[in-house]
């Protein structure tokens, strides 16, 4: 490939991918900059192994370790129930999650550029938004989770330090939201090598923490363990609202993965990466977390649901800090890559002359910092809440995946159905081109899921609909989408790769 600037940008297809040669006409737009400029090939350096560990860095954490508790208290579901319904939920996910992702290997875009197809430049932003803000609230939550850990850990590496209480764990959440931010900034790079370096750590302390507890447990007793709902209810409204809930858990993910594969190798390493890192770990750790909160009680005096402070409580300093240490990794390495690296992207997506990476990140630290200043506060003793964090997540859950779903059904079917796998490469960062403005289409398809789940909520009627959100948006909105996008004139819906 020439390595002369041209004065007309072009997309270049190099074996699969497609590679964009940028001139004057894409590199001065308003909605191009180089952090969310397509990949060029020599970046895509992710291997299935890298993929795979980015899932298990990801899929390792405090909130993964409290599901099968959420199942079994919140959705009447039995251990046994909740183990199946986690496993199922996440080979479901799989499919947008590998689908989603192709475009992403294909042309080396981030998911907000992506979105440009279906929804418009301008339009990209409503749905980049509504994902942001979840982001930014899970970067909070899983912030505090860290912070809480390192204040563990300095309690016990240095004396006087357990007295601080809240305010110890406040200052263990802005280093822990330092440590964060510094990696993400770095780049793609240092979020593979933290990936790659903590899935066989987090996986040997996983498996060390299960032999600790399995002595304490009887598997037969536990699995027997009636469902918590009323005698005689059926079983399968209850297992449908748990898969929901278990599908919206990675529902984020499932749309901004051309974020990340955007720097994978071929569609085969990204697919064998999801499919090897994503569903056993889930299941794996979900069931750590049951089995060590059932065991907690033998092994520390009381039951405790809380990975952190049930590690916090075991009597051996050297075993405590090995421990938090592992939990500080764990949960630094999924809230890099599962909730900074989207909203910065999607931040950047409204201005990108003006909002670059860095900005991006510390962008989303500051909102994080704000969705969690009532906890914050609280720790701090200023003022009093009896809202938990885990209430909190809990509810999202089946919230965010009915806001969440139909985006899912819309970017699968402008890929694959109306698109036919080919983007007009350059006009997805033109101000006046066959992507520009709002694409009417995309935004009627998302409204109308939405407009349904909001009156279900605000009427209790079509309460199905929002029960089971994420499979009713997704459908309803890439159905909406298929009809309104093919009545739509062609430079709209059909934008083929330049290939030289």
């Amino acid at each position: 490939m020439s390595t002369e600037s041209p004065r007309t940008s072009t997309a270049v297809q190099v074996g699969e991918f497609y590679e964009l040669n940028t001139g004057p006409d894409v590199r001065n737009s308003a909605h191009y900059n180089e952090d969310i400029a397509p990949t060029r090939i020599s970046e895509r350096t992710w291997s299935t192994w890298n993929v795979a560990a980015l899932w298990v860095g990801m899929a390792i954490c405090v909130p993964t370790y409290t599901l099968g508790g959420v199942l079994t208290a919140y959705f009447g579901l039995s251990v046994s129930e909740a183990l199946i319904t986690i496993l199922l939920a996440n080979v479901v996910v799989l499919i947008p999650l590998t689908l989603n992702a192709y475009a992403g290997t294909k042309f080396g875009i981030p998911f907000p550029v992506l979105l440009r197809s279906s929804f418009g430049v301008l339009g990209s932003n409503i749905p980049c938004l509504i994902r942001a803000l979840v982001a930014c609230g899970w970067f909070g939550i899983q912030t505090l989770f860290g912070g809480v850990a390192i204040h563990i850990l300095f309690s016990t590496l240095i004396p006087g330090w357990e007295s601080l209480g809240g305010t110890g764990e406040v200052i263990g959440f802005f280093m822990f939201l330092v440590m964060n931010l510094f990696i993400v900034i770095k780049g793609s790079e240092s979020i593979k090598i933290l990936e790659t370096l903590s899935a066989p750590l987090l996986l040997s302390v996983s498996i060390g923490l299960m032999m600790w507890a399995m002595p304490q447990v009887s598997m037969t007793e536990l699995l027997a363990i009636p469902a918590n709902r009323p005698e005689g209810a059926s079983f399968w409204g209850y297992f449908f609202g748990g898969l929901t809930a278990m599908v919206g858990f990675w529902a984020t993910l499932s749309l901004n993965i051309p974020d990340f594969s955007r720097y994978v190798k071929s569609q085969k390493d990204q697919i064998a990466g999801q499919i090897i890192g994503l569903p056993l770990t889930m299941l794996f750790f979900a069931s750590l977390g049951v089995i060590l909160t059932a065991a907690s009680a033998g092994l520390v005096g009381e039951t405790i649901s809380d990975p952190v402070n049930l590690i916090g409580k075991i009597d051996s300093p050297f075993w405590v800090v090995i421990a938090m240490i592992m939990i500080i990794i764990a949960t630094l390495s999924t809230n890099t890559a599962a909730n900074i690296v989207s909203p910065t992207n999607d931040f950047q997506n409204i201005a990108p002359k003006k909002i670059n990476q860095t900005r991006g990140v510390l962008l989303t630290g500051a909102l994080g910092i704000v969705l969690m200043g009532w906890e914050l506060l609280k720790k701090l003793g200023v003022i009093e809440s009896d809202v938990s964090v885990e209430a909190m997540y809990t509810g999202w859950l089946l919230g965010y995946s009915s806001l969440l779903g139909p985006i899912a059904g819309i970017m699968i079917v402008d890929y694959f159905v109306i698109k036919r796998q080919f983007l007009n490469l350059p006009e997805l960062y033109k101000t006046h081109g066959i992507y520009s403005g709002f694409n009417p289409a995309g935004l009627t398809a998302f409204g109308i899921p939405v407009a349904l789940t909001l009156f279900a909520i605000s009427t209790g009627y079509l309460n199905w609909f929002y029960q089971y959100g994420w499979f009713t948006g997704s459908i309803l909105g890439g159905l909406v989408y298929w009809i309104a996008a093919s009545k739509q004139a062609a430079p709209v819906t059909q934008g083929l790769a330049q290939g030289n």
